[in-house]
């Protein structure tokens, strides 16, 4: 019988450090989508069993490892644990995401390069769609850096586009004036 071994999206690839930027992997966790029935009302079903009701949209909630993000028009991601029965669609989607972190006083100047969004206006817990290179990506402001999400497939093309990055950060800000 063939064993296989379970691999995260970047093993291999991750943490890398660049100037003042580092690239690591999150830990791979429960991640599920939940998109809303027509008029149910989901997010009190939520708050009773995890804690946490659906955030606004553009924004995020997080209380004790357990965190929902706003992911696109109708649909949310709760993160760190199972949902309960709910009127809604709900999809396992643990597989299938790439989750990084970038941290360090240049996150916003990386970003600018591969991101129409002006993350430095962003404030803590925002959440956006955009591109990051040709990937589409959900973003999410932290402090002192962003939580960058990507299909699981992409995972190697988003370690090579932010390092490329950030080794230009790095090295223009070597240039004398």
């Amino acid at each position: 019988m063939i064993d296989l071994v379970a691999k995260s999206p970047a093993a291999g690839l991750l943490p890398v450090t660049v100037g003042a930027s580092t690239l690591s992997e999150q830990p791979v966790t429960q991640i599920y989508s939940i998109a809303p029935f027509k008029g149910a009302h989901v997010s009190t079903a939520l708050k009773k069993a995890v804690g946490l009701g659906l955030p606004n949209v553009g924004g995020s909630k997080s209380e004790d490892g357990v965190e929902i993000l706003w992911a696109a028009r109708g649909q949310y991601f709760l993160i760190g644990a199972k949902p309960p029965p709910l009127p809604a669609a709900i999809t396992d989607q643990s597989d299938a995401w790439c989750t990084v972190a970038l941290t360090g006083e240049n996150t916003d100047h990386v970003m600018a390069r591969l991101c129409p969004l002006d993350i430095a206006s962003m404030e803590h817990g925002d959440v956006a769609r955009s591109l990051v290179g040709h990937m589409s990506a959900i973003i999410v402001k932290r402090k002192g850096g962003v939580t960058l999400m990507v299909f699981r497939a992409f995972a190697k093309t988003l370690v090579h586009d932010l390092q490329t990055a950030m080794r230009s950060v790095t090295a223009q800000a070597t240039l004398p004036d």
